[in-house]
């Protein structure tokens, strides 16, 4: 079974996006705030055992304590966690300059829009980036 892992804010997306993951049969490691996202990648690199390491972080880009973008350039200096997808999403409208930003801190492998898309076109971008990841596109 897949482990993926979400940072979200909010209460009613947060709770939609795990149970997606249970519908599509993937371990969900949730946070609702950046702070405690980027405590789990310290506690994770300190010590991996018994740890499922997620292939995916869809992270909010708007959040409490530390960005999304913030929580991907952790990801990526982690040497657990340096290669794994990472997809932000976001509800605020971004200048194509502030979505190069962003992109470009998280080291992102996508971008998506809120409201996200339908389930089934939302796990197919979601499957896509961490198979793009896997295979080095």
């Amino acid at each position: 079974m897949s482990t993926w892992m979400v940072v979200e804010d909010e209460p009613d997306l947060y709770d939609t996006l795990l149970a997606m993951f249970d519908i599509w049969s993937v371990d969900g490691v949730a946070f609702t705030n950046g702070l405690d996202a980027i405590r789990w990648i310290d506690d994770v690199d300190a010590d991996p055992n018994g740890i499922s390491l997620p292939e995916l972080a869809v992270l909010d880009i708007r959040l409490p304590g530390a960005s999304g973008p913030e929580i991907g350039h952790r990801l990526r200096k982690s040497p657990l966690l340096r290669n794994i997808a990472i997809v932000l999403m976001t509800a605020y409208r971004l200048t194509p300059h502030q979505e190069r930003e962003v992109i470009a801190m998280a080291q992102a492998d996508a971008l998506l829009y809120k409201p996200l898309p339908a389930p089934k076109e939302f796990h197919a971008r979601l499957t896509n980036a961490v198979r793009n990841r896997q295979s080095g596109v």
